[in-house]
């Protein structure tokens, strides 16, 4: 990694800034040019230095992006450097969606920012939201001069974020390799990996997965610890491209000082008012975050509980002292005691909505996916319900599925929804989950155990819970052979249950 000391310790101290916005073309890693802006704070003073701020493009997005909030910044007294990433837009070379050209990027912006703008080689911070925010991630793991990072609506692990229960999210793969087609210059590599994942090329799976175990940060959190670089985590209960569950298991993997923030919403909703210099809660923490950790600024931001939610039903903020007390007060098992045959490669009405709008509209609208669960085709979905509650059910965290499943064919795929059931059977979808299988053999039962989203959410008194299963849902692939039946069970020597986390 570059030297925190060297010329551009000196060159900073003697840099006369330019005020306001400036734009420039900056020199990347392997000699491609980064389109990039810099804004520098009002009055900045020859022979004074500034805590630096990166903002790596996120997917898609041009270099204008961070405008609003590097201002803000700079207002403030940071020097800030945002740039589009490599392949997009103006900027040069291919997309390599976070690989190590895109980390090494990073570091060839730092040494660019201290050559030629008033920045501090010793405070410097990088962030972004989506892609900027798993670039910094994993830039942070290689770069020591890097003191802290705010990843919002970010991933941490890549496979767990598009591949869990070992099943294609479709429609966020799509979404992405569209724009990036649309925006950008994918490479062949890229090419390839997405052609092998959309059209199920389970024999290149493990090349697949070794390819995002590289551009996961969960496989680097030893070097982020040992920088002792200062994490902070923002994401969306409903983000449909990269589940809140992968977030929470990385943050609590972290050793240094770190915070937690989950609000309600879909991929990068809870930033988006933010990016246009609108109050906003997640860009207001994370300037308090980079003032406490690059200007020393005692704000009470690292007093905090360092896991701040919000839920997706009303009321403030609820802070917990680490991830696995969000859970922790009690767990309600709701027994699978029935047992349940159903046809397979039928859509029955049960789903997770759709990529990006469903989840906002919960946030914006109070109106998540929705299904009534009477009228849902026994046939083709497995239906259990809980007695009504007598008072109103606060569920935190996550919901963990425990069944045995035996099937007709080798190969399959199921989704498992949680609703809040009202008087008149209209369930509101809490949570979910897909879960695919290889390889079994026909008629012999196997074990489930499916962590299902990560969640905030209020149940009323009088209502219910109701676990859904079926087996086609738009936002996944799925591999059920034609004719295909599953059987759920609940052995008395192992229960099947859902286990649900109460507050």
């Amino acid at each position: 990694a570059p030297s925190p000391t060297g010329p551009y310790a000196a060159a900073a101290a003697t840099a006369a800034a330019p005020p306001g916005l400036t734009f420039h073309d900056i020199p990347g890693s392997g000699g491609i040019t980064l389109k990039g802006n810099v804004f520098t704070p009002a009055g900045a003073e020859a022979g004074r230095t500034y805590p630096l701020i990166v903002l790596p493009g996120s997917w898609g997005m041009p270099q204008i992006e961070y405008i609003a909030q590097a201002k803000k910044l700079a207002d403030s007294g940071y020097v800030v450097v945002s740039y589009a990433s490599r392949g997009f837009w103006l900027s040069g070379g291919q997309i390599e969606v976070a690989g190590p050209p895109d980390i090494a990027d990073v570091s060839a912006v730092i040494d660019w920012a201290l050559a030629h703008t008033p920045a501090d080689t010793g405070r410097i911070g990088v962030g972004g939201v989506s892609y900027g925010a798993g670039i910094s991630l994993l830039a942070s793991a290689h770069d020591p001069r890097i003191k802290t990072v705010v990843a919002l609506s970010g991933w941490a692990d890549l496979i767990e974020s598009i591949y869990s229960g070992r099943t294609q999210h479709l429609q966020a793969t799509g979404l992405l390799g569209a724009v990036g087609h649309a925006t950008g210059r994918p490479g062949p590599e890229l090419d390839r990996i997405l052609a092998d994942f959309m059209n199920s090329r389970l024999d290149r799976e493990q090349e697949m997965i070794e390819w995002g175990r590289v551009r996961s940060a969960s496989e680097q959190v030893d070097r982020i610890n040992a920088n002792g670089t200062a994490v902070m985590l923002g994401n969306a209960w409903g983000d449909t491209i990269f589940p809140p569950n992968q977030y929470a298991s990385f943050f609590e993997k972290l050793t240094g000082p770190k915070r937690l923030e989950f609000r309600p919403g879909d991929h990068a909703t809870a930033e988006v008012t933010g990016l246009f210099g609108l109050p906003n809660d997640t860009w207001a923490n994370a300037r308090r975050w980079f003032d406490r950790h690059l200007k020393g600024e005692r704000n009470g931001v690292d007093t905090e509980a360092p896991v701040q939610i919000k839920t997706r039903s009303a009321g403030g903020y609820e802070g917990y002292a680490d991830w696995k007390s969000v859970g922790a007060a009690a767990t309600e098992k709701l027994a699978l005691n029935d047992t349940e045959h159903l046809f397979t490669g039928v859509n029955t009405g049960a789903d997770g909505g759709v990529v990006l709008l469903s989840s906002a509209l919960d946030q914006f609208a109070k109106i998540p996916p929705m299904a009534s669960v009477p009228l849902l085709p026994r046939t083709f979905s497995a239906v259990w319900q809980s007695e009504r509650y007598g008072s109103d059910k606060r569920v935190r965290g996550t919901a963990r599925l425990h069944t045995t499943v035996t099937p007709t064919k080798s190969d399959g795929t199921f989704v498992a929804y949680l609703y809040d059931v009202g008087p008149l059977g209209v369930g509101k979808l809490v949570t979910h989950a897909p879960y695919t299988f290889h390889g079994k053999t026909p008629g012999r039962a196997f074990g489930v155990d499916l962590d299902l989203f990560s969640t905030a959410y209020d149940v009323p008194a009088g209502h219910r819970l109701a676990l859904v299963i079926d087996t086609v849902d738009p936002l996944y692939a799925e591999y059920n052979p034609f004719g295909a039946q599953l059987t759920f069970t609940s052995p008395a020597t192992d229960p099947s249950y859902v286990a649900v986390p109460l507050r």
